[in-house]
């Protein structure tokens, strides 16, 4: 069981770190398929608010619970922890990175939209 633990941790990291990815560079995908539109505004939002709010995002906790079941302590990382972990969770965050974080976020985004918008009214 323990097991199954630390693998379910492992794969919400990866989960963790696709989500983030989508919101970042997410727009991109609406150049070849309009309608993740409707799937990236909404995530894209919600990781701008994370990060200008200070949440947390809820993958976190229940990340960290799996953990704790699996008992891990100690110097047993996994591959996943010891690469990904440190890109979903740097270390020494603090609320002026989380800030622009959040900005960095919107500016990506209005960019790609802003020529996804071009392009469209363009034509």
């Amino acid at each position: 069981m323990i097991l199954l633990y630390r693998v379910t941790a492992d794969l919400l990291v990866l989960l963790h770190l696709a989500f983030i990815i989508f919101v970042v560079a997410g727009g991109l995908a609406v150049f070849k398929w309009p309608w993740m539109a409707f799937l990236h505004i909404p995530a894209a939002g919600w990781g701008a608010i994370i990060e200008y709010r200070g949440w947390i995002c809820p993958l976190t906790p229940w990340e960290n619970n799996l953990r704790k079941l699996a008992g891990e302590e100690g110097y047993t990382e996994s591959f996943i922890e010891h690469y990904i972990l440190q890109l979903v969770y740097p270390p020494g965050l603090t609320r002026d990175m989380q800030t622009t974080l959040g900005t960095v976020v919107l500016v990506i985004n209005l960019l790609i939209y802003a020529v996804l918008l071009y392009r469209h009214f363009r034509n």
